[in-house]
């Protein structure tokens, strides 16, 4: 079974999305065996520390920030990406794929029916509390004015299953690029 950055790899060769964000000295958070395909990235899993408070990592230390997957597990959310824009270097990006609600979930409250470790949904514009969090008002809660957003969009590649009670297929994610 393809993980979710595997899953998304040949849209973005389309898309040139490497050559545009992920250049220089990268860093995967949560990669676990996922790990993105590009050039000096590190991948950071729970046997490298806390995610959410990467600690022991500097200071605009990466080109690009990069996570699949990994922001609805971690206790908050919001420290998380604290710590992730923390690590990034000026001008550099900030890269976040994140399970749609309504593509992967596809119902509102908690807890997710194909997996136990989500502490929250998301969508891109709103939030619905307490159970989903919009990716726009997270980022101008935590970021404030010192961002760019490049893109955010809705990718739903290969995705056709709409059933509620099945587990979908394809690329059911929000997937976002943030230059600092």
């Amino acid at each position: 079974m393809k993980g979710e950055t595997d899953k998304a790899k040949v849209r973005r060769e389309r898309e040139d999305f490497f050559n545009k964000y992920c250049q220089g000295k990268g860093i995967d958070i949560g990669c676990g065996k996922d790990i993105l395909t590009a050039p000096n990235v590190q991948g950071w899993d729970k046997s490298d520390g806390d995610a959410q408070t990467m600690a022991g990592v500097g200071d605009n230390e990466y080109d690009y920030v990069y996570s699949s997957h990994c922001l609805e597990h971690v206790e908050d959310a919001k420290i998380a990406l604290r710590n992730w824009w923390r690590i990034l270097k000026p001008g550099g990006y900030l890269i976040l794929l994140l399970p749609h609600r309504d593509l992967y979930e596809k119902k509102k409250e908690l807890p997710s029916r194909y997996n136990h470790t989500h502490l929250r949904f998301f969508i891109v514009e709103r939030d619905e509390l307490p159970c989903t969090m919009g990716v726009i008002p997270l980022l101008n809660e935590i970021l404030g004015n010192g961002f760019t957003i490049k893109y955010i969009k809705e990718c739903d590649e290969g995705h056709t299953i709409t059933n509620p009670l099945e587990h979908s297929d394809g690329e059911y994610s929000i997937e976002m690029v943030v230059k600092k």
